[in-house]
């Protein structure tokens, strides 16, 4: 018997209203990291889904590489977080927050005091962008600053980071947390043999290069329990100038079999052709069910025909929609009803406008003029 895409169900420790997640997305509306109204307004426009996660969030002060994005490390933080999350729960859906630490894709200008970003090593992403300022003090898209490695020290204290910013999602009322593990942020730098040059314990063999994502995931579940804890992978992916290596599949087959003896509640991936970089390769999801035992989400170029085959064949259990989303808020009727989709402007995805945020109509307001 097929299964039913908008459907309630049971998938690992979510009940979901139907098996449509809206995937993180950076839209950098947040003065001083605090949630506001309009956040809340954003993330309950888009409610329909059975489970939204929330654009990357900052663990610290020195985890971020766009300005305006949100943050769970302090008191406002919190409080403000609280809007978004009983909007969402009040429409019915279960809402995580992706847990961020951007490590070298940073800019001194978005870094306390102007300090150097930090990573797995000291190796630049000169090719890359982060949002900040300029040298003449204007916003935009500035070249990533050469980092700096952090110590064995600093490497466990961002785990702390990220365990600290766990409880404080719980405290502000969410259903679980992602960690970022994806897009070439820290905890995919520390993954890449070709970024990660260590020769401490965070470095050289496959084991030591998981060190790190697994330290992190040991640590929130520690602190909030593993059906609250999931993270976000891009095998095969590229962004942010994270080469290919010999030891991609082996180093995900590990990663698949470890967490799944850790029972989390989910593993993102993410396919990266549909951000024009490298998609994942044929039979990958075939095996990477195999090596993981619980829910997976699949990113990337989905649409409903996608959705339905991959779910009805058992590779995965949650279809995510990133950009679509974007520009119709109500994507989850639209896609039941194979009713056409608003394109997205691309231009208005960052910034403090409402403009391209909340003002995207319905595909029933826009018949009804």
């Amino acid at each position: 018997m097929s299964i039913d895409i908008f459907k309630p169900a049971q998938i690992g420790s979510l009940y979901l209203k139907n098996r449509i997640a809206m995937a993180p997305m950076t839209r950098a509306r947040n003065v001083n990291g605090i949630p506001n109204d309009n956040n809340a307004l954003y993330y309950s426009q888009r409610a329909d889904a059975g489970l939204i996660i929330t654009e990357g969030t900052a663990i610290s002060e020195t985890s971020k590489g766009v300005l305006y994005i949100p943050g769970l490390y302090t008191r406002e933080q919190i409080e403000g977080w609280k809007l978004v999350i009983d909007a969402v729960h009040q429409k019915g859906s279960k809402i995580f927050t992706q847990l961020w630490h951007v490590g070298r894709v940073s800019h001194t200008s978005i870094q306390p005091g102007g300090v150097a970003p930090v990573g797995a090593s000291d190796i630049q992403a000169e090719n890359s962008t982060a949002w900040g300022y300029d040298e003449n003090g204007k916003e935009g898209f500035v070249t990533c600053s050469k980092p700096r490695a952090l110590s064995a020290e600093e490497v466990r204290n961002v785990t702390n980071d990220f365990a600290e910013a766990a409880k404080n999602a719980v405290k502000a009322g969410f259903d679980g947390i992602e960690l970022h593990g994806a897009n070439g942020y820290l905890i995919e730098q520390f993954l890449n043999p070709l970024i990660n040059n260590r020769t401490d314990e965070y470095g050289g063999s496959i084991e030591n290069r998981s060190r790190f994502l697994l330290e992190a995931i040991d640590a929130c579940i520690d602190a909030i329990g593993a059906e609250k804890v999931a993270i976000r992978l891009t095998p095969y992916g590229g962004l942010h100038e994270l080469p290919h290596y010999e030891e991609i599949e082996a180093t995900y087959e590990y990663l698949a079999k470890e967490l799944s003896q850790r029972k989390i509640a989910y593993i993102h991936i993410m396919d990266q052709q549909s951000r024009g970089s490298f998609a994942l390769p044929e039979g990958f999801l075939n095996r990477f069910r195999n090596w993981y035992d619980g829910t997976i989400i699949l990113a990337g170029g989905m649409n409903r025909e996608k959705s339905e085959r991959l779910i009805n064949e058992g590779l995965i259990d949650i279809a995510a929609f990133g950009e679509s989303f974007i520009s119709n808020p109500d994507l989850v009727e639209r896609l039941q009803n194979n009713w056409p989709l608003t394109p997205p402007k691309r231009e208005l995805h960052y910034g403090l406008t409402l403009d391209g945020y909340t003002n995207w109509e319905t595909y029933t307001e826009k018949a009804n003029y």
